[in-house]
């Protein structure tokens, strides 16, 4: 099973491969291959059809970037295009890509040979003429050209008609429609958050259209939402992400995804926090889901991370392994120390089974940020 890793500042893309086991001491997880990279890649998104990987560029000017995937999955280079703010995350439908970063957004056409085409739309989440709209001062690990407080995540509805983008500093999930044959994204809706401090990081929507899951990086709280037949977002309900007796303002959420569906809906949802300062572990926890996507209650387990995460703990569900049906598998990267993990959650525990730490040319740990699974 192999998968994809960028690290936040390194131009390297990196193919591992896990090989899982009923065994989990014999798990192994290695380096298959190391590709040139067009910059440093905080986010990875893969094409419906897996022949594409689309990446943010943390660089200066900030861009986005294409790669095409050869059969071996090393990574060949096709473009990058600028955007005007660092893009924090990519998704893409199969003609359009879009980005969001602090104070702004894109949308670009993707070309027939799955490179990025013409910017077609420009995205903003400020009031107009006021730089310091949803400004925080003193964040740590810095501002990230406004990642910290502006948007910070874009993703696709199931059925590809609505896009929804987290906003951090206004404590908000934004949704757009998708319009046309282009994707070019209109009628702005605003979902205002449910807690004063809570600062949407990331969202996720689940396979039936009907609920989104919004991760909130201040309160360490994960939210199921309902979306009505307008398109309005309502809070079902929500779960706390770390251990009851931690206090969230030592922490800072990061991560929401869905176990596989196979067969039927998905069992589980897990939500990642990373420690804001180094000697503070981060935590994953996992939550039973109803056939109809809701949250069963308090979380299932939550599991301590070895590091703190530096500023990823980024969770990624693998595909469901033939023979293991009882057991799931996540991908998680640290960009603390250079560690991926792979973890196995067998309806209990999470525990951890493999690791391996991306290291540079000098000898340096690189800093993972995200991974993909092909």
């Amino acid at each position: 099973m192999d998968f994809l890793v960028g690290t936040f500042y390194t131009s390297k893309l990196f193919t591992l491969r896990f090989t899982p086991a009923k065994d989990a001491k014999k798990c192994k997880l290695e380096i298959k291959s190391t590709s040139e990279a067009i910059g440093g890649h905080s986010w990875l998104s893969l094409s419906s059809d897996k022949k594409h990987l689309y990446t943010t560029v943390w660089a200066s000017p900030p861009a986005v970037a294409s790669y095409r995937i050869e059969d071996d999955h090393t990574l060949i280079p096709l473009n990058s295009a600028p955007v005007r703010a660092m893009s924090g995350y990519v998704c893409c439908s199969e003609t359009t890509l879009y980005s969001a970063g602090g104070p702004t957004g894109e949308v670009f056409s993707i070309k027939k040979d799955g490179s990025i085409g013409s910017l077609l739309q420009n995205l903003e989440f400020r009031d107009q003429g006021n730089e310091n709209d949803g400004a925080r001062n003193g964040v740590a690990h810095g501002d990230f050209g406004g990642l910290r407080h502006g948007s910070h995540s874009i993703d696709l509805s199931p059925d590809g008609k609505v896009i929804y983008i987290a906003d951090i500093g206004h404590n908000c999930v934004w949704s757009y429609s998708v319009t046309g044959n282009e994707g070019k994204l209109e009628n702005r809706k605003k979902w205002i958050a449910s807690r004063g401090n809570d600062g949407p990081r990331h969202t996720w929507p689940h396979p039936n259209g009907r609920i989104l899951y919004s991760v909130e990086e201040h309160s360490c709280y994960v939210d199921a939402l309902s979306i009505s037949e307008t398109g309005d977002l309502n809070l079902i309900s929500g779960a706390r992400i770390i251990p009851d007796d931690k206090d969230e303002k030592k922490y800072w959420a990061d991560e929401v995804r869905l176990s596989r569906p196979v067969p039927g809906s998905p069992r589980y949802l897990y939500a990642s926090t990373r420690g804001l300062e180094k000697e503070t572990k981060g935590y994953v926890a996992v939550f039973a889901l109803d056939e109809n996507g809701r949250l069963k209650g308090e979380a299932l387990d939550i599991f301590e991370t070895a590091t703190s995460g530096g500023i990823a703990n980024a969770v990624e569900p693998a595909p469901m392994v033939d023979g293991q049906e009882g057991v799931e598998y996540l991908a998680m990267t640290d960009s603390q120390e250079g560690f991926v993990f792979v973890l196995a959650f067998d309806g209990n525990k999470i525990v951890e089974v493999a690791r391996r730490q991306l290291v540079g040319e000098d000898g340096k740990t690189l800093a993972a940020a995200t991974a993909v699974w092909l």
